[in-house]
């Protein structure tokens, strides 16, 4: 049996507490338990955000990519491309030519990253659903097309499926500009818009996707290629087979996963979730200065307790941790409640979207959230540690009483 606690318990629920404690400890109990929604909400919101991230370049990004640790692109053969795809857990292998180029349709012209990637491209991406206008087709009945974002289709005012207007791609050729032929200095290849596609803006307002051929002529590449998209066999975690890979191409190339590609991306929400953590740790702590203030003054008001307590035997530590338990339960009971509701409130937002984004051009109509154990768990152990610093000095000051008593 936990004498202490009993005690706690028993002044907690006695309807014999003053007034101004029972009003004060009230006060605590509800800043704890609003500090405690409030810290789950916005750790779910991160977390709904970082997810959203993931899926919206999902269809963009292969599950493995492998590319050259220095350099912008690195020559293949035969032989290369075999030892990738005998690598166990490898399904299918892309090859991407991309850089950057002089995009033309009539009067207009922009820069735009042109992407060229072979046949199997769309075995492992879903950039064909995502296609608003035309076809994803990039070689049809032996015609190049290319599949354009719709920012760029914007800014050029370019109609898909148009035989009579090409996009005219300019790259720099490899030799010495001579003044007398400007236009000589660069290469200079037409194709059929086919398609307009629409992931995220990042993308469409820059890329341009083309066949692999028509990239290797354009840029002048030859058998080099900037990256090898790799998509994993079902059955195979995404991590061993980069492994693998990285252990046949060995340190000259990296491989990364979908989420390697967007470090910086992702490593800012992170960032952001975790100061706002902190920002909102802060101001529990400060919701729960009234524990401290609940707590001095019940050692006033049960100092003729703490004396009889001291007379019958209790230890300084015991009457210590009464009052210890006794800021636990109004931490905990708060918490419980601020943890329930923020539950209830994310839930609510999932099933019914009650915030809305607030823009008509949002990928999403409202916020994402997505609760995880690891935050209620973080949660937590900041609610100890807070109620720790705010109970002991308390505390430890009714101990210092009953031995004083106790002389």
């Amino acid at each position: 049996m936990n004498v202490p606690f009993l005690i706690a318990k028993r002044y907690f629920f006695s309807r014999k507490k003053r007034n101004i404690i029972s009003i004060i400890s009230n006060i605590a109990m509800i800043g704890v338990a609003v500090g405690s929604m409030a810290l789950i909400i916005v750790l779910s919101v991160f977390n709904g955000l970082e997810d959203l991230i993931r899926e919206i370049y999902s269809s963009f990004d292969p599950n493995l990519k492998i590319s050259v640790v220095e350099g912008k692109s690195f020559e293949t053969d035969t032989e290369f491309m075999n030892r990738i795809r005998r690598t166990p857990g490898v399904a299918v292998v892309s090859e991407v030519i991309e850089d950057n180029a002089l995009l033309r349709y009539n009067d207009r012209q922009m820069v735009v990253k042109v992407k060229g990637v072979s046949e199997n491209f769309f075995q492992q991406n879903e950039i064909d659903s995502a296609v608003v206008a035309g076809h994803s087709q990039l070689i049809m009945n032996g015609t190049y097309y290319a599949l354009v974002g719709r920012g760029v289709q914007y800014q050029l005012s370019i109609r898909p499926n148009s035989q009579f207007v090409p996009l005219q791609f300019l790259y720099p050729r490899n030799t010495k500009f001579n003044p007398l032929n400007p236009e000589g200095a660069f290469n200079s290849k037409n194709i059929t818009p086919g398609g307009v596609f629409a992931i995220e803006r990042q993308y469409d307002d820059a890329y341009v996707f083309v066949p692999l051929n028509f990239a290797e002529e354009l840029l002048e590449y030859g058998r080099r290629r900037t990256s090898l998209e790799v998509k994993v066999e079902e059955g195979y975690r995404v991590e061993t087979v980069k492994r693998a890979l990285q252990e046949v191409l060995g340190k000259k190339f990296k491989v990364q996963n979908s989420d390697e590609q967007h470090t910086s991306l992702l490593r800012a929400v992170k960032v952001e979730k975790l100061f706002v953590f902190i920002t909102f740790a802060f101001i529990l702590l400060i919701a729960s200065l009234n524990i401290f203030f609940s707590l001095s003054m019940l050692v006033i008001d049960k100092k003729k307790d703490i004396a009889i307590l001291a007379s019958m035997g209790a230890t300084a530590t015991t009457i210590r941790n009464i009052f210890l338990f006794e800021g636990a339960l109004v931490a905990f009971i708060g918490a419980a409640y601020g943890l329930s509701m923020g539950m209830l409130v994310c839930n609510l937002q999932q099933t019914f979207g009650l915030v809305s984004m607030g823009m008509a051009t949002s990928v999403v109509d409202s916020y994402p959230v997505k609760m995880e154990i690891e935050d209620f768990v973080l949660t937590g152990v900041a609610i100890i540690v807070i109620t720790l610093l705010v109970s002991i000095r308390p505390a430890r000051k009714a101990a210092a009483m009953s031995v004083t008593e106790n002389i």
